[in-house]
């Protein structure tokens, strides 16, 4: 599943290009400064994503999660296991928020 940025991520890539590089290499030193296998991070940021209740980041938590291979079950317990933390409306949004990019896959 190839990544598809919202209209206005897109502007900021254009706009601002040595930011949005380097946003990108931040976000690629995360992932390499710790011992956790790639499947376990996605799965982190998809329960991350949820407990900040941004729309944005669990769109593409799940779109990268996907692309690695997991499951939408393995997305959607991930977002169960939130609920008991973050509320159950909270939870219900991140499940609709995963719903919505996992109805395009």
């Amino acid at each position: 599943m190839k990544a598809e940025f919202p209209k206005w991520t897109k502007q900021f890539q254009k706009a601002y290009p040595e930011i949005w590089r380097a946003f990108q290499e931040l976000g690629e030193q995360c992932h390499r400064a710790g011992p956790l296998d790639t499947r376990t991070r996605r799965l982190v940021k998809i329960g991350i994503a949820a407990g900040a209740g941004s729309q944005g980041a669990l769109h593409s938590a799940v779109r990268n999660a996907l692309t690695d291979g997991i499951s939408p079950d393995e997305i959607r317990h991930a977002i169960l296991l939130s609920i008991t933390t973050i509320g159950f409306p909270h939870g219900q949004a991140a499940l609709s928020w995963a719903e919505d990019v996992i109805a395009k896959k």
